[in-house]
């Protein structure tokens, strides 16, 4: 049987307050200035063999604190101030050789970025690894304080939730934020603020269900498990894992333990499996890709979901997360993270399921140093309890999210997004007439 209690279990549900809400039926304060004189860059990164899109590749301005990333798609849209043009552009992606272009080289659109795989010979790959993965877990883990930030520091972030009911987009809630990041030597909570938000919910395709993400922001920044090592590995919870050496590989030229780990089977509740990478030198955590074992539907469902119909049972089919770090001056720092939701509905007297998935992601575009330790009032910080599509107001003000990096939206987003635009200038047009 398992000695896993109540308690633990609260602490290690990362989303145990931070969670699908099922509804059925701005101060500017200390964010980092970036100049509206800049270049947008969009194209795409792709493996240089098989073409394929490689989703999630890093890209970053040199010798500043400037990043993005690819989607889903391998796409990317890079915008760089005018003072970093003449810099060189690095492309980091697990498993492959690091590049580097000067961004002069780089045509405004359409460009192709092939990356090269890192072919590790097979005495490589099968290095001698530590004895114990999970000592190497517990080593790294405790090393937070000398490879990760040790200063406070203020992040621009953009964030992104969509909400779909199979591949059709139903709401869409985009935002940048400011994230008050503590040192990692800290016990000090992370502080989040609000600086601009927009979305866009077309609940007819909802039917009789309308979905809401409770927590927002939190439930990408508490995946960051080196900052917050409670929600998952504890001194307690590692013992309820089996730990074990995968194939290694390569990012950023440096060796990586790859370290696959799995609930123990005698331990019954939900815990999580994945993998981890870890810098073979270093001893540091540079990706994390895992999922929720979600077999007991019904302890699932109580997990997840805090308001249903009586005449409809909703269940999560799928939960995963994935949290990257990136690395600045031989620190490192919380860099990426996403998670993703999916739910079946199945009503009663109805022949056929519902599928609803919401998904979330975070990434750091800009950071600097918080020199005053700075955050803000306890009025002006966003609560764990937010749900941002209640506090976005559409998709206005272009000119606003034109200066600040995002994550280019998939071909779906977009076209979501398009229509949005069309639909507000149909409005315009006709409040326009009907003024005359």
């Amino acid at each position: 049987m398992s000695t896993f209690n109540y308690t633990t279990k609260k602490s290690l549900s990362i989303f145990y307050v931070l969670t699908l809400i099922c509804y059925f039926g701005l101060g500017v304060h200390a964010m980092i200035a970036q100049t509206s004189n800049f270049t947008e860059y969009t194209g795409e990164v792709l493996d240089a063999d098989s073409k394929k899109a490689l989703v999630f590749a890093t890209l970053t301005i040199d010798n500043t604190n400037v990043t993005t990333i690819t989607n889903s798609e391998g796409q990317f849209s890079l915008k760089v101030p005018n003072e970093y043009k003449e810099n060189s552009l690095t492309i980091a992606f697990l498993g492959y050789k690091t590049k580097q272009i000067n961004i002069a080289e780089l045509q405004l659109e359409k460009n192709k970025i092939f990356m090269e795989e890192f072919v590790m010979a097979l005495s490589e790959a099968q290095v001698d690894a530590p004895n114990n993965a999970e000592a190497l877990v517990k080593e790294t883990l405790d090393k937070k304080g000398s490879n990760y930030l040790n200063e406070n520091a203020v992040m621009t972030a953009f964030y992104r939730e969509t909400i779909k009911k199979r591949r059709t987009n139903v709401s869409l809630s985009e935002a940048v934020v400011n994230v008050y990041k503590a040192s990692y030597t800290s016990n000090k909570s992370d502080a989040l603020e609000l600086y601009k938000a927009r979305k866009s919910t077309d609940y007819n395709k909802l039917d009789t269900v309308a979905l809401k993400l409770q927590g927002g922001p939190f439930n990408t920044l508490f995946v960051d498990m080196v900052k917050y090592p409670k929600y998952i590995f504890t001194a307690e919870t590692l013992n309820y894992y089996d730990f074990s050496f995968d194939t290694s590989t390569r990012v950023n030229d440096q060796l990586i333990y790859v370290v696959d780990f799995k609930q123990k089977p005698e331990i019954i509740d939900p815990l999580y499996q994945g993998k981890l990478f870890i810098d073979a030198e270093n001893k540091i955590l540079t990706s994390a890709i895992y999922s929720l074992n979600i077999t007991d539907k019904h302890l699932a469902s109580q997990m997840f979901v805090r308001k249903k119909p009586k005449n409809a049972e909703v269940w999560p089919t799928e939960v995963s997360y994935r949290v990257d770090y990136r690395e600045k001056n031989g620190k490192w720092y919380y860099g990426y993270s996403n998670v993703l939701l999916e739910f079946k509905v199945n009503w009663d007297k109805k022949l056929f399921n519902s599928v609803y998935s919401m998904s979330c992601e975070m990434a750091v575009t800009d950071w600097e140093q918080n020199l005053s330790n700075s955050i803000p009032r306890t009025k002006d910080r966003m609560k764990s309890s937010i749900i941002l599509s209640d506090e976005a107001i559409g998709f206005a003000d272009p000119d606003f999210w034109g200066e600040y990096n995002i994550i280019e939206p998939e071909k779906s987003i977009e076209s979501a997004i398009k229509k949005i635009q069309r639909q507000l200038r149909r409005g315009k047009l006709n409040n326009g007439a009907a003024a005359r």
